[in-house]
C-alpha cells in the first residue's frame, strides 16, 4: 500500500499512433512520457495496443479475406514489440528521464515460443525505467481473436509502487467480475483500464469500478481517423460513408467516488491530467471494501490460478527445477 501522503498528478493519454508503424510510434509515444513528465505527472497510462495501433481490421475485414487477413497479420507481426528488446530500452528510458511510471499498451510477440502469435499486452515501466512486469490480456474479444492468443493467470498481478498499488485490465477484461475482484484483493488502488472502447455503456463501467474498487481509474483510448491509416493498407475501403473517425476516444479519470475529474475528451488528441489525493485510496474503504470486510470469504471463494503454461519446456529446465 501507499505510503504517499501528499497529493500527486497522474496522466492519460488520448492520441493516434503511427498507424503500423512500431518506430515511430515508439518516438511518439517517448515525446507524450516526456510531455507528461514536464507537466509534473507521476505516472502515465496509454491506450490498449497503442503501440503498433489496434488491429481495427478485425472489425471490418470479412472473415473469408483469407489472403488480406494474412498480409495485415504479417505487417503486424513485424510491427509487434518483444519483451524485452530495443523498443522496450527507449520506453525505459523515457520514463526515467521523465522520472515516471508508465503503462503502455502494446501488441506483443510471443518470443518465448514461436514467434508467430501475439498477446495485447500492458507492460508496467517504473519510474527509475525498469520493467516491473507485463499482463497479457486474458480473452481477446469477438473479432481480436483473429490476431491476439489468450494470455493466462501468470501475468495477473498488481505492483507496489511509491504511490500506491498499480494494476488493471484491457478493454473488455474489465467486464469479468472475478478478474476485476482479483485486482481489488491484491490491494489495487490506481487501476489502468487502456481500452478501444468508448461511449456508454464504457464510461459507466469505469464510473462503476471506481467505486466498486475504491480505486482512481483511468481509461486511455486511442483515436483514429480513416485518415489515419495509410492509402497502401487495402483494408481502408471496408469503411464507408463520410464520418472520418473510426473511434473518437473518451478517455477519462475517475475518482474512487465514481466521480469523474478529467475528461472525457473526444476527437482531439490530449493528456488529461488529475490530482490524486492518497487519503482517497483509504478512507472511503470504511464503508466498502469489496475484498475486505465488505467481501464473505466465508460465503465465497476465488481461486486464481497464476501459474504459467509455457508451450514448451526443455529437460534441463525441468531437471533444474527439481
Amino acid at each position: 500500500m501507499a505510503e504517499q501522503q501528499s497529493t500527486f498528478r497522474i496522466a492519460a493519454v488520448q492520441a493516434t499512433p503511427v498507424f503500423m508503424d512500431r518506430q515511430a510510434t515508439v518516438e511518439k509515444a517517448c515525446a507524450l512520457i516526456a510531455e507528461a513528465g514536464r507537466s509534473g505527472a507521476r505516472l502515465v497510462a496509454f491506450p490498449e495496443a497503442f503501440i503498433p495501433a489496434y488491429p481495427d481490421w478485425v472489425w471490418a475485414v470479412p472473415a473469408g479475406e483469407a489472403g488480406l487477413l494474412s498480409e495485415l497479420y504479417a505487417a503486424y507481426l513485424a510491427n509487434a514489440i518483444t519483451i524485452p528488446s530495443d523498443a522496450t530500452e527507449r520506453l525505459c528510458r523515457a520514463a526515467r528521464e521523465a522520472g515516471t511510471y508508465v503503462v503502455m499498451g502494446v501488441s506483443e510477440r510471443n518470443a518465448e515460443a514461436s514467434g508467430g502469435s501475439m498477446y495485447n499486452t500492458l507492460l508496467y515501466i517504473s519510474d527509475s525505467g525498469e520493467i516491473m512486469g507485463k499482463h497479457r490480456k486474458l480473452v481477446p474479444t469477438g473479432g481480436e481473436r483473429l490476431v491476439w492468443a489468450q494470455g493466462d493467470g501468470s501475468t495477473l498481478s498488481a505492483y507496489d509502487t511509491a504511490l500506491g498499488k498499480l494494476g488493471g485490465l484491457i478493454c473488455w477484461e474489465n467486464y469479468m467480475p472475478l478478474a476485476r475482484y482479483a485486482m481489488y484483493a491484491w490491494g489495487t488502488q490506481i487501476y489502468i483500464a487502456a481500452t478501444w472502447d468508448q461511449g456508454e455503456p464504457w464510461l459507466s463501467t469505469l464510473r462503476h469500478i471506481a467505486k466498486e474498487g475504491r480505486v482512481y481509474v483511468l481509461g486511455s483510448c486511442t483515436l483514429l481517423r480513416r485518415s489515419d491509416i495509410p492509402d497502401r493498407f487495402a483494408f481502408k475501403r471496408y469503411y464507408t460513408g463520410d464520418d472520418d473517425w473510426i473511434n473518437h476516444g473518451d478517455s477519462v479519470i475517475v475518482d474512487p467516488s465514481g466521480a469523474v475529474i478529467a475528461g472525457p475528451v473526444r476527437d482531439k488528441e490530449e493528456i488529461l491530467y488529475a490530482e490524486i489525493d492518497p487519503l482517497l485510496m483509504s478512507g472511503p474503504r470504511w464503508m466498502l471494501d469489496v475484498a475486505g470486510h465488505y467481501g464473505r470469504p466465508d460465503v465465497f471463494d476465488l481461486r486464481v490460478n497464476t501459474s504459467k503454461h509455457p508451450m514448451i519446456t526443455s529437460q534441463a529446465e525441468t531437471d533444474r527445477n527439481i
